[in-house]
């Protein structure tokens, strides 16, 4: 499938409800017909949580649209847009098509794919589907996060190219799936923590990771 910009999205943190509690996330996005990008972060867009989202490493948020249906077919209901709270939904670059290290220009920008995503239970809250989260889990279907090589502007209708694949091809979905359900995969753990473009937070999970099977 070529590549295609579907939706661009931002939004600040605002107060949600779910079962009657308020919380306060930054997870619900407006659709936008461009973004400005620096390497800290989206001009107008911002999380709560601070630790575990945002930052140099987790600049651009990114979900890939061809999910969309397979959710909407699995639980019978519509997705409203950037349902997953990201700021890219797009087409072509799926989770199994992208590598840790990817550099892609759109737009003016540049981006390296620096991790996938690490889900967290604000998106069942979000979506009002309470096995969501495993079932993210359970596919893979994270989606990943960009850091940014090169400031500029994203623009609705910008073109995306892939300028440079890593050389060492391990994608976001295989990344996912050694952590999630192949842990004792010692030689594919080792592989993942040589990637000099693996985001510090994910190396750190690796590394732990790596330590428990090392004591057994």
């Amino acid at each position: 499938m070529a590549f295609q910009l579907v939706w661009l999205s931002k939004g600040k943190p605002t107060t949600l409800t779910f079962k009657g509690k308020e919380f306060r996330s930054g997870i619900s996005k407006n659709q936008v017909d461009y973004l400005e990008v620096t390497k800290n972060g989206i001009i107008g867009d911002d999380v709560q949580n601070h630790e575990f989202h945002g930052g140099s490493e987790r600049v651009i948020c990114v979900y890939p649209y061809e999910h969309y249906s397979f959710w909407e077919n699995m639980y019978q209901t519509p997705l409203t847009q950037a349902a997953f709270g990201e700021n890219l939904t797009l087409t072509g670059m799926k989770e199994t098509d992208i590598h840790i290290g990817d550099i892609i220009e759109i737009g003016d920008i540049i981006l390296q794919v620096s991790q996938g995503r690490f889900p967290c239970s604000t998106i069942n809250k979000y979506t009002n589907i309470n096995t969501l989260l495993n079932k993210i889990v359970e596919h893979g279907y994270t989606g990943y996060f960009f850091r940014v090589l090169q400031e500029g502007k994203i623009e609705s209708n910008s073109k995306i190219n892939i300028i440079e694949k890593h050389h060492q091809k391990i994608s976001v979905a295989n990344v996912h799936h050694t952590y999630f359900h192949n842990k004792k995969d010692m030689k594919q753990i080792e592989e993942i923590l040589s990637l000099e473009e693996l985001s510090l937070e994910w190396k750190e999970r690796f590394e732990k990771l790596y330590l428990q099977q090392t004591k057994k």
